[in-house]
């Protein structure tokens, strides 16, 4: 695989084909130690690695036979130094073997890196998506 010109992009797709593939240990490996991650689902917050390690294998083991293709689009990067900012839209789409699409959901995401030892490494992720005032019910596609 040829490397992306943006490191801070490139990890956007380590991302995408860590979960494609279901492969816990290369989508842990995109974090830090010490991440603190703000997900949308069951959790307030998941603190260090092991945490987040717990809940990722948990994700992909409840999968079975399907595969998640992940999309992101408008991604904006800021970067200073050591630390980046990443905000962008994804969409995160349940798909069969053969490619069809089971169900799909749409988030906002927002990371943040710190550059250790050559390498970008998450150390704080938010996901969210808006709440209908009408309703109270997530808005799961934009």
């Amino acid at each position: 695989m040829d490397k992306l010109a943006d490191p801070i992009l490139q990890v956007l797709h380590d991302y995408k084909a860590a979960v494609f593939a279901k492969d816990v240990d290369g989508f842990v490996a995109l974090y830090d130690r010490d991440v603190s991650v703000f997900d949308m689902w069951g959790v307030w917050s998941y603190n260090g690695i092991a945490a987040w390690r717990s809940m990722v294998a948990g994700w992909f083991g409840s999968l079975g036979a399907e595969s998640v293709v992940v999309d992101f689009s408008e991604a904006q990067t800021i970067v200073s130094q050591d630390l980046a900012v990443v905000h962008t839209f994804a969409t995160y789409k349940a798909v069969t073997g053969d490619g069809a699409v089971l169900r799909s959901m749409d988030n906002r995401l927002t990371v943040t890196l710190r550059q250790k030892d050559d390498a970008w490494k998450i150390i704080h992720q938010h996901s969210s998506a808006p709440i209908a005032l009408d309703t109270t019910q997530v808005i799961f596609k934009r």
